[in-house]
């Protein structure tokens, strides 16, 4: 077979690679067929604080840095008519294929300088088109950095992976032989525990788009019946650079079907810690 382009080549192999090598541990296989149901893919980020004379594209995927900013486009304040920092930001050329995601585009996550953790001030903008941009960022001087959680810049890489469950995720309500994840748990021995913790809570916990939700306390879906239907649009955790409170984990929820239609102004922000 030959393949006309080397980047979708490799995305290829390695989402058949990742899925070949999901091998159920032992002690899960009376439950494998169950576990099969609650199967998702999702994007694993790996997060990596960049060298002092590293310079990012302004397209390049990123946490904190500078934006890529259309020419003409506002940029982002908060409800004090500050600027506000990116936190976060996707480009979907960079990233594998995954279901219902776009294909192409910048997505964006701002939030406030100061008073992020009220949750109610931030903006995610989506740029389906890449256009000439801006350069000059003058005005995002250093104070605004000064009580953000992620302490630098950071570039990223991703990789297509496969989870079974989510330990803290509403959706995920299988009982193991009438046990809860924890209650499990605590029947196994201690090598079956760091099996079980590798097979699905590692894969909960760090930075990801898609998949299942992590929190440190517990799913505000589970409590509200509008969002029932909303799914895990980006998560990014406490990391060596990266602190959201006390050792705390920001996700970004949105509907499915708005995230189909590309509407990401619809996403709303949700943090929690220790």
């Amino acid at each position: 077979m030959k393949f006309w382009n080397l980047n979708l080549f490799f995305k290829f192999v390695n989402k058949i690679t990742q899925k070949k090598n999901m091998i159920f541990p032992d002690f899960l296989k009376e439950f494998e067929n169950d576990l099969l149901k609650y199967k998702l893919d999702f994007i694993k980020i790996e997060a990596k604080p960049i060298e002092k004379e590293t310079i990012l594209n302004f397209t390049q995927s990123k946490f904190l840095g500078k934006p890529y900013l259309p020419i003409g486009f506002e940029y982002p304040k908060d409800n004090s008519g500050k600027p506000m920092v990116l936190l976060a930001q996707l480009n979907f050329s960079e990233i594998p294929r995954l279901e219902n995601y776009p294909e192409k585009g910048i997505l964006q996550f701002y939030i406030p300088s100061e008073d992020w953790y009220d949750m109610d001030d931030y903006k995610i903008i989506y740029h389906e088109e890449i256009k000439n941009h801006e350069t000059n960022f003058d005005f995002l001087t250093e104070d605004l950095y000064e009580d953000f959680p992620v302490y630098c810049e950071h570039s990223l890489n991703f990789s297509s992976e496969i989870e079974y469950g989510g330990v803290t995720d509403f959706r995920f309500d299988y009982l193991f032989n009438g046990l809860n994840y924890w209650e499990f748990e605590e029947t196994l021995n201690k090598s079956q525990k760091e099996e079980l913790e590798n097979f699905i809570y590692d894969n909960n916990c760090g930075h990801k788009i898609g998949g299942y939700a992590y929190f440190t306390q517990s799913d505000p879906r589970d409590y509200d019946i509008n969002s029932k239907n909303d799914i895990l649009l980006f998560q990014i955790d406490t990391d060596e650079e990266i602190m959201f409170g006390d050792s705390g984990v920001a996700n970004f929820f949105i509907n499915k079907d708005d995230l189909i239609n590309k509407r990401f102004e619809k996403a709303y922000f949700n943090w929690d810690c220790c």
